[in-house]
């Protein structure tokens, strides 16, 4: 063969071979806001998405509140805040953003009862038009709920070995630290700064203070894309979590709450404002869609309960290492430092849970404590300092038990 023919056949193989990365390599969809808009028209909504490219995606209502929530996969959404296209009486909020990696997902809430009448995509106007027409309760309610393939939007099952027994002290200790809210759920919001940015900001760093002292650290999302509460739950038992920390930096309405706050899992709250703080939390997974509404049965009830029996203990004792080592840190703290709520993330029967404030957006002080890194290193060597002194503690506690 010739050198010019050898050429030709390399310089062939290498461009299909980039082509083939190409169509393989994932792009998302982008929207093109100055041709979307979601207005009232004709005695309903008219949802109009334009696209970059057409992309898969599905429409359903939820209840409680009413909603119509749609997923794609997947769309950049941009900068340009979802309001900017919002012109309809009937769509009372809207929101979107990540839902889950390869999926972006919009909420539109309601101010009453709709049916979908339509919801199509023009492949070739890359155009997405939903439109929803008022209806009753009644038939609402049975248009209500996911369809029929309800695996759509759930990760893999987790490949996950034999429950992993109580840390002794002999391996590194596994925190695994979750950044509350995400994607579509950005949490309180206080300017241009949101609740998710600054827990995962904060994770982040708190992770690698952890791995620098000999832990095994893992966050339950890297980035800012949303992880339903039980899901966060299922990552930490397959990392064999030997402790769960949710971090948050939540508001109040009343403005009055100041200062870094422990919470641990309690049936009944400690105050009215510690039950408002749990329904906040569970409210973000109700508007991304997802259902909380799900029992366990009696026997799994009785053993989850037996299992409480024992992490309880221990992560009270965490908890109260917590607010010992803020105190010697001079970390400001709520004047009461240590509550209880039913937060759903700390619901695992297998492994001591905490939720941590680190202080509060609705709080000017807290606030500026929150984006000041000297600060955000402080707080973060505090609960170092807790989680090693409750490890030694824990470990003899699990020396005793098996004597």
């Amino acid at each position: 063969m010739s050198l010019l023919k050898t050429f030709a056949a390399v310089f062939a193989a290498l461009f299909f071979a980039t082509w083939a990365l190409a169509e393989e390599a994932p792009q998302h969809a982008r929207l093109d806001p100055a041709r979307s808009t979601v207005h009232d028209e004709g005695g309903g909504v008219e949802i109009v998405l334009t696209l970059d490219r057409a992309v898969p995606f599905r429409a359903m209502l939820l209840a409680d509140p009413p909603r119509l929530v749609a997923d794609f996969r997947e769309v950049e959404f941009g900068s340009i805040p979802p309001e900017a296209l919002e012109a309809s009486r009937a769509v009372t909020a809207l929101r979107w953003g990540a839902f889950r990696p390869g999926w972006s997902r919009m909420v539109a809430e309601l101010d009453g009862p709709h049916a979908i009448e339509r919801a199509e995509i023009d492949a070739a106007m890359a155009e997405v038009r939903i439109r929803l027409v008022q209806t009753g309760k009644e038939e609402f309610a049975r248009l209500v709920g996911e369809p029929a393939d309800a695996n759509w939007d759930l990760p893999r099952p987790a490949e996950v070995a034999a429950p992993k027994r109580r840390q002794t002290g002999q391996g590194p200790l596994v925190v695994v630290l979750d950044p509350g809210h995400g994607g579509i759920d950005p949490g309180a919001e206080a300017g241009h700064l949101n609740e998710a940015d600054l827990t995962l900001v904060f994770a982040r760093e708190l992770a690698e203070m952890l791995k620098a002292a000999g832990m095994a650290p893992v966050l339950t999302r890297e980035a800012d894309h949303f992880v339903p509460l039980e899901t966060r739950i299922s990552l930490a038992r397959a990392a064999g979590a030997d402790l769960f920390l949710s971090l948050h930096a939540d508001a109040l309405a009343e403005g009055q709450a100041v200062g870094a706050t422990v919470y641990k899992l309690s049936e009944e709250a400690s105050d009215t404002a510690a039950a408002l703080l749990a329904e906040r939390h569970d409210r973000g997974d109700l508007l991304a869609g997802v259902d909380l509404s799900g029992q366990d049965d009696l026997v799994a009830t009785v053993l989850m309960d037996l299992a409480r029996a024992e992490t309880g203990p221990r992560a009270d004792r965490l908890a109260n290492a917590l607010v010992k080592s803020f105190d010697a840190a001079e970390i400001k703290m709520h004047r009461h430092p240590l509550q209880s709520a039913a937060f759903s993330v700390l619901k695992a029967p297998d492994f001591p849970s905490l939720l941590i404030e680190l202080g509060f957006l609705s709080s000017p002080d807290d606030l500026a404590r929150l984006t000041d890194a000297g600060w955000r290193a402080r707080m973060q060597g505090a609960i170092l300092a807790a989680i090693r002194e409750w490890a030694v503690e824990d470990a003899a506690d699990a020396a005793l038990l098996r004597q």
